[in-house]
C-alpha cells in the first residue's frame, strides 16, 4: 500500500521537515528497496511481488523524486544527508536494521547505511561512486541528456511512442536492455517521473565529487552489475570488489543498468541470497 510518513531531519538550522512516500508489502524480515536518480519506487515493481513472498518490503521514492517532495532549504541532497534522512525513515517506520538493496543512486546509498552500520545486509546494483572522472562525466551527460528530452516530449507522443515496442526503446535503452519487455504505461510513468524529479539538479551536483573509498567489514555486501550497463560500465564492479574486498561480486547476465525489469527472477535471487 501506498502511504505517506513525515519526521524531523537534523540540519545545521536545526531539525527541518521531511515527508517520504514509500510502500509496504509482504512478511518477514525489512528489506529496505532504493532506486536510482531521476527514477521512482515503481522501478522495483518487477520483483516486488517475489520478495514480498519472504521479506517485509518497504520501496522508498527518495526525496525529490516520485511523490516524495524535495528536501527543505536546510538540507544537501548529498550522502551523508539522504542517509540521515533514510536512516530517520526507518526510526519513524519501527523498523530496526533493515536489510537494503539498491540501484545505481540507490546502492550507493545502500552502500552508505552500511558503512554506517544502520542495516544488516547491503545489495548494490550497479551503484554509484566507483566510476573515473571520465566515466563519470560520460553518465552525467547521459543523465543530463535524458532529462532534458524527457521534459520536452509531449505527454502525447511518450504515450504514443510506449505503445511500440520501438517506441519503448527509444525511450528507455539507456537504463534497460530488454526494453521492450517494459509495460508501456510504465514507461509513460517514469518518463514523466524523470521530467518532475524536483531533486534532480541538486543530486546530480553533490554527487559530482563522490567516490566510494570505504570498506564495510562485518555486514554481509553483495555487489551486482548488468553485463549490458550502458551506463555505468560494468568495470566499476571490479574496482567496488577492490575496495569492498569482501563483497560477493555477481555478474547479471543480459541486464543493463536498470535490472530489476531485463530478469526479475535473477535480480530476486540475488538480493533474498544477499540478505539471508
Amino acid at each position: 500500500m501506498s502511504a505517506t510518513v513525515s519526521f524531523k531531519a537534523p540540519s545545521a538550522l536545526g531539525p527541518q521537515p521531511v515527508t517520504l512516500s514509500y510502500a509496504r508489502v509482504g512478511s518477514g524480515a525489512p528489506l529496505l528497496l532504493l532506486h536510482g536518480i531521476g527514477h521512482h519506487r515503481q522501478a522495483w515493481d518487477p520483483v516486488v511481488d517475489i520478495l514480498a513472498a519472504e521479506r517485509d518490503v518497504i520501496a522508498v521514492d527518495l526525496p525529490g523524486f516520485g511523490a516524495s517532495p524535495a528536501l527543505p532549504d536546510g538540507l544537501a541532497h548529498d550522502l551523508p544527508t539522504v542517509g540521515g534522512v533514510l536512516a530517520g525513515l526507518c526510526e519513524a517506520l519501527d523498523i530496526e536494521r533493515p536489510h537494503v538493496a539498491g540501484n545505481s543512486l540507490g546502492g550507493l546509498l545502500a552502500l552508505e547505511l552500511g558503512r554506517e552500520k544502520l542495516v544488516r545486509s547491503v545489495t548494490a546494483l550497479s551503484p554509484a561512486g566507483f566510476w573515473s572522472e571520465a566515466e563519470r562525466r560520460y553518465a552525467f551527460g547521459v543523465l543530463l541528456a535524458m532529462r532534458h528530452i524527457s521534459r520536452r516530449l509531449p505527454l502525447p507522443l511518450v504515450e504514443r511512442m510506449s505503445r511500440s515496442a520501438a517506441g519503448r526503446t527509444a525511450l528507455t535503452s539507456t537504463i534497460y536492455a530488454r526494453p521492450a519487455r517494459r509495460a508501456p504505461e510504465a514507461v509513460v510513468a517514469e518518463t514523466l517521473a524523470l521530467a518532475n524529479a524536483t531533486g534532480f539538479e541538486r543530486t546530480l551536483r553533490a554527487g559530482a565529487q563522490v567516490q566510494f573509498t570505504d570498506d564495510i567489514p562485518g555486514i554481509p555486501v553483495t555487489v551486482a552489475w548488468g553485463s549490458r550497463d550502458m551506463l555505468l560500465v560494468r568495470r566499476q564492479g571490479v574496482r567496488a570488489k577492490q575496495i569492498i574486498p569482501r563483497a560477493r561480486l555477481v555478474r547479471l547476465p543480459g541486464c543493463g543498468h536498470c535490472p530489476m525489469n531485463d530478469d526479475p527472477a535473477l535480480v530476486a535471487r540475488v538480493i533474498l541470497d544477499g540478505s539471508r
